[in-house]
């Protein structure tokens, strides 16, 4: 069974803020990988978890950004500004 070092503790907590949404997203897929194969012993598997949850989160940051950038911003006759949300359905 796979055992996590203290260095790779660490790095469970912490995401590189420049870390790209394909980056978290293959990474993110690797682990639900390991997880479901069940070859991490308990303390292994816990980590990769807390892991992917925060690689979850980033993903779904990302994502709320790039919608940010996609909607529509509009200037009303009365100068009013706006944005419309993009139709991404």
């Amino acid at each position: 069974m796979t055992n996590k070092t203290d260095t790779d503790a660490d790095e469970t907590h912490h995401l590189p803020a420049d870390m790209s949404f394909e980056q978290a997203l293959g990474e993110l897929e690797q682990i639900v990988q390991d997880l479901e194969r069940g070859q991490l012993d308990l303390d292994a598997a816990i980590q990769a978890y807390e892991r992917g949850t925060l690689l979850k989160a980033h993903c779904d940051s990302k994502l709320k950004e790039a919608q940010l950038r996609v909607d529509k911003i509009t200037v009303g006759l009365d100068g009013n500004v706006s944005v419309e949300p993009a139709a991404l359905d």
